[in-house]
């Protein structure tokens, strides 16, 4: 059991969460890190993905986030998300709507950076969706 920390989850719409919790996986640009407390301080963006906050006493609550970054300092950890969606919320229709945008950016997209960029987007989509079973 690990010491519990200030986490905050804010998307443009709201506040969604804030709250003492004992870890949160996030998924940075860089790859999967677990936060827990007294980490250093660090800055990273986020790549879509699926954030796993554990609150003191084993519960998790889990999002699928795309977009935005992810700050610890010495107040806690906070996570600012273009978008974020309870798992509970997520259904396999709303996914593959974000798996036909990314396809139509990738097909849309004028200069190789552009496609790169709207590919890599695509491609994490889909690990979530296979992640997921969706």
């Amino acid at each position: 059991m690990s010491d519990p920390f200030k986490f905050e989850l804010v998307s443009p719409e709201r506040l969604l969460v804030s709250a003492e919790v004992e870890q949160v996986l996030v998924p940075g640009a860089e790859g999967d890190m677990t936060v827990l407390a007294y980490h250093a301080p660090l800055l990273t963006t986020l790549r879509p993905g699926l954030l796993d906050i554990g609150y003191p006493g084993g519960e998790h609550q889990r999002y699928f986030i795309r977009g935005g970054f992810a700050e610890v300092g010495p107040a806690g950890l906070t996570v600012l998300a273009e978008t974020a969606i309870d798992l509970v919320e997520l259904d396999a229709s709303r996914l593959a709507g974000a798996i036909k945008d990314a396809e139509d950016d990738v097909a849309d997209a004028a200069g190789d950076i552009a496609r790169d960029r709207a590919q890599t987007k695509l491609d994490h989509l889909r690990q979530v969706q296979t992640t997921l079973n969706l």
